[in-house]
């Protein structure tokens, strides 16, 4: 039950708490682009089963992969892309999180 809180609670109240207080001036705009950094769950589609509660994101699907963690580092430190790359660092701390619970429990 702590991994699922703590795996969604990152997915969805770590954006809107973050976009709340640190983007002032648009908060509406930067909590909906936080919490689009979801959209790269996309890439489950790519997986069989699409969904396997045993299985660990990071390193398996495309954007979860270790280039791709390393562009969305990238895009975090320009200020044009820097919330994108926020949104996405992110979703990938939520699955971090996620595979962290995974493996303590095996």
């Amino acid at each position: 039950m702590l991994r699922f809180i703590m795996h969604y609670g990152i997915h969805f109240l770590v954006p809107i708490f973050v976009g709340w207080y640190c983007y002032k001036e648009y908060r509406l705009k930067a909590i909906l682009i936080l919490l689009l950094g979801i959209v790269i769950d996309i890439d489950h589609l790519l997986a069989n089963p699409v969904f396997d509660p045993d299985r660990c994101s990071i390193g398996f699907h495309p954007l979860h992969s270790y280039w791709a963690i390393a562009i969305y580092f990238g895009l975090f430190f320009y200020k044009k892309t820097r919330i994108y790359g926020l949104a996405l660092l992110i979703h990938i701390l939520a699955d971090v999180t996620d595979c962290f619970f995974l493996f303590q429990s095996k």
